[in-house]
């Protein structure tokens, strides 16, 4: 059975999809069969797999709001053990549209649960919001990814996140748990981010990765391309510490 975990932060700018991505590759190399299922209108997990969002004919939306299977939606990409889900533009209205559909808040929940055997790990990347497509993603998932950069104003915002999860575990999916949170953008160099470093090791103690993230043009870059970052220079730091992270979440699943 695949396990599903949701990556979110309603802040915008916290490596979400640059985690969604990544891991999910690294994952791949380790030969865990993944799915990605980009759960955000900007579609930048799509578009950094190197899918055209505007040629596509199926996608999240219409598996959501149509009731389309996902398999007919699902894409390969250039890694041979990973596959996206894609998304598209339209799914900015999918919110409005979904609110007159019965058990609204398990929609995505019933369009996953049925690839759980065909995959090891399925990633949802979650969009920059509490809305109720993040709430579907929480409601499908059984765990949630944390990303918190090491910038002022970090930890702003991750009360309501938890809340919120408080909110789905108690009324929505009662095995929700909290995978980890996981430091990115981190340079030693600065004072600043080894404080709030700590300052979240200190906040989430054992919750908090042994792996973080640090700041790489490397996993900028591998985006424009259409590749992850394992692909464009599997040498760069990015790459060694998502494939830290992925060797890390592969163990803590093993127990």
């Amino acid at each position: 059975m695949g396990k599903i975990i949701a990556i979110a932060n309603q802040k915008g700018g916290v490596g979400k999809t640059t985690t969604s991505i990544n891991l999910a590759a690294s994952l791949a190399v380790q030969e865990k069969r993944v799915l990605i299922v980009d759960a955000d209108p900007q579609a930048n997990s799509s578009s950094g797999l190197g899918i055209d969002v505007k040629t596509l004919e199926s996608t999240i939306y219409e598996c959501l709001i149509n009731q389309e299977a996902a398999e007919k939606a699902i894409l390969p990409t250039e890694l041979e053990n990973l596959s996206i889900l894609p998304s598209h533009i339209d799914l900015v209205g999918a919110e409005l549209e979904m609110i007159n559909l019965s058990d609204r808040e398990r929609i995505m929940r019933r369009l996953l649960d049925p690839l759980r055997n065909q995959f090891d790990y399925i990633l949802i990347d979650c969009s920059p919001s509490l809305g109720l497509i993040t709430v579907n993603a929480l409601t499908a998932a059984d765990s949630v990814i944390i990303p918190v950069q090491c910038e002022y104003f970090a930890l702003e915002g991750i009360s309501k996140l938890l809340n919120t999860i408080k909110i789905i575990k108690s009324k929505l999916n009662p095995t929700l748990e909290i995978e980890g949170f996981l430091l990115t953008m981190f340079d030693a160099r600065l004072r600043h981010a080894r404080q709030v470093a700590d300052e979240v090791r200190r906040h989430f103690q054992d919750l908090v990765f042994k792996t973080y993230i640090q700041r790489n043009v490397k996993l900028s870059e591998a985006p424009s391309f259409g590749t992850p970052v394992l692909l464009f220079d599997a040498d760069s730091k990015g790459s060694v510490d998502y494939m830290q992270l992925a060797l890390e979440i592969i163990r803590k699943n093993k127990h």
